[in-house]
């Protein structure tokens, strides 16, 4: 992988971060690495993961449920879906 390569740019997408992270764990489950490679990805991995888990807290931020209160009046709520333990 190139150096280059290793910088997380902030307009890049969702599905592109993921799939550059999905990379690494490829790359990773080879022994062709050295070392110090492996150490550059396991880095670049953890940068890529932090990056995604920060735009699925931005998109959850985003996703609000409407209800109607007891009032009659429309009010704006986060979602709280099935997988949501809050």
């Amino acid at each position: 992988m190139d150096t280059d390569s290793d910088k997380i740019s902030t307009e890049m997408s969702f599905e592109e971060a993921y799939e550059a992270l999905t990379q690494i764990v490829q790359a990773m489950e080879t022994d062709d690495q050295s070392l110090e490679e492996s150490l550059r990805l396991y880095e670049h991995g953890i940068a890529l993961a932090d990056y995604c888990n920060a735009l699925l807290e931005k998109a959850e931020l985003r996703i609000e449920q409407i209800n109607q209160g007891a009032d009659g009046a429309l009010h704006a709520e986060p979602f709280a879906g099935p997988l949501d333990s809050r």
